[in-house]
């Protein structure tokens, strides 16, 4: 899977030499901050309220702006984040691993001293995997994948004299849930509904 993202970004990257000024590559990394609702689960028959944690990551994105118009589409990838779950009335923790890449269509504001601010919608794709309750031989699983609606707002800061380089920071929410089946049963639906906040350095091509 990670070759697969790794190939994709090295097309993208390769294909910048045929639209010259349209691609922006950015290097940041992320703050995925789960809601503080995270549903509720009935595993036994006993009611539990996940709590899924916070986990920081690299996360790198491409850009690519239609010529003479305000808007662009941006494609946010990552390395895999891992989140720890916990499960209070049970007194266990469960884990997952998932990539989230994300793909937005932008509108760009007017560059102001230097500022170019944007907001973006559109998806998420969350693909988990090695889903586990610690400690246990419980078979936990997720679904294979989940679609959810996502929306982004920013800026990119370039100086007059930086060229190439800028800096940027954005915020992203996307509304992920997903169904999780504990031995072969339905225990409910896990709601992440994260926020994502990023930081990191830009360079247009």
């Amino acid at each position: 899977m990670l070759k697969k993202i790794a190939l994709a970004t090295a097309v993208l990257a390769l294909s910048s030499a045929s639209f010259a000024g349209n691609w922006t590559v950015k290097v940041g990394g992320s703050l995925l901050a789960p809601d503080s609702d995270n549903g509720t689960l009935n595993i036994g028959g006993t009611t539990v309220h996940p709590d899924v944690s916070s986990e920081y990551n690299f996360t790198p994105s491409v850009e690519y702006r239609f010529a003479d118009t305000p808007f662009s589409v941006e494609l946010l990838l990552a390395t895999p984040f891992k989140h720890d779950v916990e499960l209070p009335e049970l007194g266990l923790e469960a884990s997952f691993k998932h990539l989230p890449p994300t793909l937005t269509a932008k509108y760009n504001l007017p560059t102001y001293k230097g500022f170019t601010p944007y907001i973006g919608a559109g998806v998420t794709v969350v693909v988990p995997w090695d889903e586990e309750v610690k400690g246990t031989n419980h078979d936990l699983e997720a679904d294979d994948v989940s679609v959810a609606a996502a929306g982004q707002v920013g800026f990119i800061f370039q100086p007059a004299d930086a060229k190439n380089w800028g800096v940027y920071a954005d915020v992203r929410y996307a509304n992920v849930e997903t169904d999780l089946e504990l031995n072969g049963t339905d225990i409910g639906t896990l709601e992440v509904n994260p926020w994502v906040y990023t930081v990191g350095l830009s360079y247009n091509f």
